[in-house]
This record gives structure tokens, C-alpha cells and sequence, in this order.
């Protein structure tokens, strides 16, 4: 496998994305129900491409990283959430979710942010390892907050200063 490049998303990138989402969609780190048929569209009016960052490998989507605000709130704007990360099977353990995750940080400090949270399931121990090792920290605790196949997982919540 090739370099990765990061660059921001663009609407041609829709399809791709769909098709990742869905094969990498996973209990694991989802809360929401398996994407369903056909695709609903991977852009939305809150998430659109300048959103989003791509990680590219010899011409193909292997990743991607979404940045939102955690509220609406004026009072809240300095902070940026990320809002999704994915990484092709075929991509991973290549450092293809860091080179992301560092892409996320350096646009949400460009963007103006002083903090950028984020939240993970308790059980996603492979992410809670990566944020941790890239500076983000525990900064609270939801139990049980989602009941996924069966068993209650907790929602932890980390942030970084920028």
C-alpha cells in the first residue's frame, strides 16, 4: 500500500464514503442501526464535504474524519467534536486513523478552536488507545448509556486543548 494522502472531502467522494461507511460499520463503535439499502446520502446539510476529511491511497477512499460542533450555541463555537472516524479494514494499523486524527486537530485549530472533544464507546479499547496516545483524556464517564447486542456499553467522552 502507498502513502496516504489527506485532503478535505468533495461531493464526488459521496459514493466512496457511502461504500465505506457501510463496510466498516461495526457495534463496536456505532450506536445508530447498520446503514440500510439503498444508501441514504453520506452528506448531509449538517455534515457536508467541507466537514470532512479523507484519507486517500493510491487514488482510493480508505478513510475518513468528521468535524462538527458539539451545540449550536454561540457560546459554545471555540470547540470542534469530531463526529466520525473510519478506516477500510484493508488500511488499518497503517496510521492511517492518526494521520486523520492529526488532520482533524491541525483543522480545528486552524478554524479558530481552543478544544476538541469527541466520544467513544467504552468497549473500543483499539480508539480510546489511539485518542489517548494523541493527547485526548477522559473527561467523563456516561454508564450503560447504550444498550448495543445486548449488553450496556458506557459513552466516554474525551477532550484536548488545542
Amino acid at each position: 500500500m502507498s502513502a496516504t494522502h489527506i485532503r478535505h472531502a468533495t461531493y464526488a467522494d459521496e459514493d466512496a464514503l457511502c461504500l465505506l461507511d457501510r463496510a466498516t460499520w461495526s457495534p463496536l463503535h456505532a450506536v445508530t442501526p447498520p446503514p440500510r439499502e439503498p444508501y441514504e446520502p453520506f452528506f448531509r446539510e449538517t455534515a457536508g464535504p467541507g466537514d470532512h476529511l479523507v484519507a486517500e491511497t493510491d487514488g482510493r477512499v480508505v478513510g475518513y474524519i468528521r468535524l462538527g460542533f458539539p451545540t449550536e450555541l454561540a457560546s459554545n463555537a471555540h470547540v470542534r467534536q469530531i463526529r466520525g472516524l473510519a478506516v477500510a479494514e484493508e488500511a488499518r494499523g497503517r496510521g492511517v486513523g492518526r494521520a486523520l486524527l492529526r488532520a482533524a486537530v491541525e483543522e480545528a485549530r486552524d478554524r479558530g478552536a481552543r478544544r476538541i472533544t469527541l466520544r467513544v464507546l467504552g468497549h473500543n479499547t483499539a480508539a480510546r488507545k489511539l485518542y489517548e496516545s494523541e493527547g485526548f483524556v477522559v473527561e467523563g464517564v456516561q454508564p450503560e448509556e447504550f444498550c448495543l447486542d445486548g449488553a450496556y456499553v458506557d459513552d466516554v467522552l474525551m477532550g484536548r486543548f488545542l
